[in-house]
């Protein structure tokens, strides 16, 4: 490519419309605005989106909210609430029975807050990394579900 080849873009060297320049022009007299009416008038200025009283079109479909199809939601867990519940191996069914889930089927998402005073095995979607720490420094290990 070079400056020889070089081209202005469609449309770039058209002329804009220029309204009220007598009858021969086509655009005269009511300068393609029509008779009468709100926007035949001077000054007339509707905000963007409006539909002459009727209620907008932004306004009618509000309601229709982005909804992330492939988010995965976690039920979030404390250590502290783990520990309280008494015992050495924590699975999503022992969770389900204390009824901090729902569902056997609900993801697990372990967080660190509170202190490790026994040994835990805990079975769980995903970890911090504070949980994480502080489960195998008190000798136990993590088991990630897929």
């Amino acid at each position: 490519m070079n400056l020889s080849t070089v081209r202005a873009p469609k449309k770039a060297s058209e002329n804009r419309k220029r309204v009220g320049r007598g009858m021969g022009s086509g655009m005269g007299k009511t300068s393609a605005r029509g008779h009468k009416g709100q926007r035949s008038r001077s000054g007339s200025r509707m905000l963007r989106g409006f539909e002459g009283g009727q209620m907008p079109l932004h306004r009618r479909f509000a309601q229709a909210r982005f909804h992330h199809i492939f988010r995965v939601e976690y039920v979030v867990v404390n250590l502290e609430r783990l520990l309280e519940l008494g015992v050495s191996e924590i699975t999503p069914e022992v969770l389900k029975q204390a009824h901090i889930t729902k569902r056997k089927s609900d993801r697990i998402k372990v967080l660190g807050e509170g202190e490790l005073k026994t040994a835990l095995t805990i079975q769980a979607h995903k970890f911090s990394k504070s949980a994480q720490e502080k489960i195998t420094s008190a000798g136990r290990q993590v088991e990630v579900l897929a």
